[in-house]
């Protein structure tokens, strides 16, 4: 019997050099789009998807991640107080979400490196890892999306989105076989290939769906450039001995680890609330652009 996803991994040990100095001493996972953390729309986006359990892989300066995700005493009782019923809910909520614990990546040896850190906590299960910094908007949860393709071929499976001309030269590709709509078969993936040699234009974006069997395809693989390992190489090795399926998710995918991707999310998210909506609207048409 198919066992169900319902464990999520977060990677977030990572430097994040591409937001200098802003991350300086804050984790890049913690900068807010509009009033919410980064982490806290992929957790969100999990938990809508059906995960009850989520193991987040921090490093050194990311106790921020934990204490968000932490009862803040001092802060609840004072809105409490004023009688802020509707912020102490909000607050109370970010610690009430699901089952979290959390464990360090000592040196940042690159993705594979990280998901390996989650061995012990997965088990023999299925699970999810997603990436804090792509952000996904979505009317169905992206992993949710992904997770139904899982139930259908109990095969590990990967997001993908469509890049057009040279762009595609930094992501990982996939050469696939359509088998449904949006459904591709792997044959093969190739890591930030040239845009002349890329495959097709669906490139893995960072949100997966691992059997427990990556583990094993990690040790096996060989550090790359900079000591690291790379989740790509490891996913390579399984599907030797595996299926492996793509997605092309159905929504937008903000890449928020990039400063104009950031911003463009900013922008694209503050639109979409009642409270700001309208007014933000109305600010950037007055703009002499």
């Amino acid at each position: 019997m198919l066992k169900k996803v319902r464990k999520a991994v977060f990677p977030a040990a990572g430097l994040g050099t591409r937001f200098l100095p802003a991350t300086k001493a804050s984790p890049k996972e913690m900068l807010p789009l509009v009033d919410k953390p980064l982490i806290q729309y992929s957790v969100e986006e999990a938990v809508a998807s059906g995960i009850d359990s989520i193991l987040i892989i921090t490093g050194r300066d990311k106790s921020a991640i934990e204490n968000h995700f932490d009862i803040s005493f001092e802060l609840e009782q004072m809105l409490k107080e004023r009688g802020k019923d509707e912020m102490f809910k909000q607050v109370r909520a970010i610690t009430d979400i699901a089952k979290i614990s959390y464990t360090r990546q000592k040196q940042a040896l690159g993705l594979g490196h990280a998901i390996y850190q989650a061995k012990d906590f997965v088990g023999d299960e299925p699970f999810a890892a997603l990436l804090a910094d792509d952000i996904v908007d979505a009317e169905v949860p992206a992993l949710a999306q992904m997770i139904k393709i899982y139930e259908e071929f109990g095969c590990p499976v990967v997001a993908t989105m469509q890049v057009e001309g040279e762009a595609i030269s930094r992501f990982g590709v996939i050469d696939a076989e359509e088998v449904s709509p949006g459904v591709f078969k792997i044959n093969d993936m190739v890591e930030k290939p040239a845009y002349e040699d890329a495959p097709s234009d669906l490139a893995i974006i960072g949100r997966y769906i691992f059997t427990p069997d990556i583990f094993e395809a990690i040790e096996e693989t060989k550090p790359g450039s900079g000591g690291e390992i790379q989740i790509t190489d490891a996913m390579r090795l399984l599907l030797k001995k595996r299926p492996f399926y793509a997605v092309r998710l159905d929504g937008t995918r903000h890449d928020a680890g990039d400063k104009l991707g950031f911003l463009i999310a900013t922008v694209e998210y503050a639109l979409k609330r009642d409270d700001l909506g309208e007014d933000f609207r109305n600010y950037l048409r007055s703009l002499d652009l």
